[in-house]
C-alpha cells in the first residue's frame, strides 16, 4: 500500500483517505464522494479495529461485509478508489495492544468516560493508518464529533502532515443518523430510534431560552417514558473543549451529545446548538 501510494504521489496525485470499519452505508459514501471531488484518488480502509472496543461481544458481533462494501465502492468509482483491507496481524503484528494517548483532556469526556480505553484504540489505528497511507486529506463524519475533535488534536500534537476534514451527518429520511449498527436493530427498535434525533431537535429549541441543566432534565425525563430505548447520557458541551457547559456564553459554540441503547445496540448522535 505504501509503495503504491508513493508512486501515485510521485506523479503529482493528491490522496484522500476515508478510514472505516466496513459495513458501509450512504454516510460513508458521502465521505468517499467528497474525497473524490477534492482529490485524484481516495483510499478507503476497511478494518474492524479490536483495540477500540471496550465490549468484546460488540467486537464479535460487529458486521463484516467486505464483498458488499467493495461492490458499493465500485458503484461510486471503479478507477479512483483504492480499498485497503488489512488483517489484524498486518496492523498489530503479534501484539494486539493500544498505545497510550493524551488529547489535552478531550479523551475524558462523554465516550471516553463511558468507554475506557476507546480513544487509545482510535488513536493507535488512525496514527498507524496515516503512516501507511500518507494521505493529503482525511475525511471523518460529524456523527462521531468527539472522535473528529480528537483526531484533529492527534494530528496537531504528533505533527502529522494531513488535513482533517469534518463532514455533515447523513441521516435517513426519518432523521436517524446513518450508522453500521443500524443494520442490527430489530424492526421495533428501528421504528422508535428516530426519536433520538427528534429529542435533539427539541433540546436545541429549548436551549435557546433554557439552561443546559433544565434541558438535560427534560431529555432524561423524556427517555424515562421510552420503554424500548435506554438513555446512557445526554450532555451539552463546549464544541472546542467538549467539557459540559455550566453557564452559557454568546462567545462559545455548543453541541448536544447523546448515547442511547436500543436493546443491546448502542447509538450515538449530536447536534450543533448555535
Amino acid at each position: 500500500m505504501s509503495n503504491h501510494i508513493s508512486a501515485l504521489k510521485a506523479k503529482g496525485n493528491s490522496i484522500g483517505f476515508v478510514p472505516t470499519m466496513g459495513a458501509l452505508h450512504a454516510g460513508h459514501m458521502s465521505l468517499v464522494k467528497r474525497g473524490l471531488n477534492e482529490n485524484n484518488f481516495v483510499v478507503v480502509s476497511i478494518f474492524v479495529n479490536p483495540t477500540q472496543f471496550d465490549n468484546q461481544d460488540d467486537l464479535i458481533k460487529y458486521p463484516r461485509t467486505l464483498e458488499a462494501d467493495v461492490a458499493m465502492l465500485k458503484d461510486v468509482s471503479d478507477n479512483y478508489i483504492i480499498v485497503y483491507a488489512p488483517n489484524v496481524k498486518d496492523i498489530y503484528d503479534d501484539s494486539i495492544e493500544a498505545d497510550s494517548f493524551e488529547y489535552d483532556g478531550l479523551e475524558h469526556q462523554m465516550e471516553g468516560a463511558f468507554r475506557p480505553g476507546h480513544f487509545d484504540g482510535v488513536g493507535t489505528i488512525v496514527k498507524r493508518l496515516f503512516k501507511i497511507v500518507t494521505p493529503d486529506f482525511a475525511y471523518f463524519g460529524e456523527k462521531d464529533f468527539q472522535q473528529l475533535q480528537i483526531i484533529k488534536k492527534l494530528v496537531a500534537l504528533h505533527h502529522i502532515p494531513v488535513t482533517i476534514v469534518g463532514c455533515p451527518i447523513l441521516r435517513a429520511e426519518d432523521g436517524l443518523a446513518m450508522s453500521s449498527r443500524n443494520a442490527r436493530l430489530t424492526p421495533q427498535h428501528r421504528e422508535i430510534a428516530p426519536i433520538i434525533y427528534k429529542t435533539l431537535q427539541t433540546a436545541k429549541t429549548k436551549f435557546g431560552t433554557k439552561s443546559a441543566k433544565v434541558v438535560s432534565e427534560w431529555v432524561e425525563k423524556a427517555f424515562k417514558n421510552q420503554s424500548l430505548l435506554e438513555l446512557e447520557y445526554f450532555i451539552i458541551a463546549d464544541e472546542s473543549t467538549l467539557k459540559p457547559v455550566k453557564r452559557k456564553s454568546t462567545k462559545k459554540s455548543y453541541r448536544a451529545f447523546i448515547a442511547v441503547y436500543a436493546g443491546d445496540i448502542r447509538l450515538i448522535d449530536n447536534i450543533a446548538l448555535n
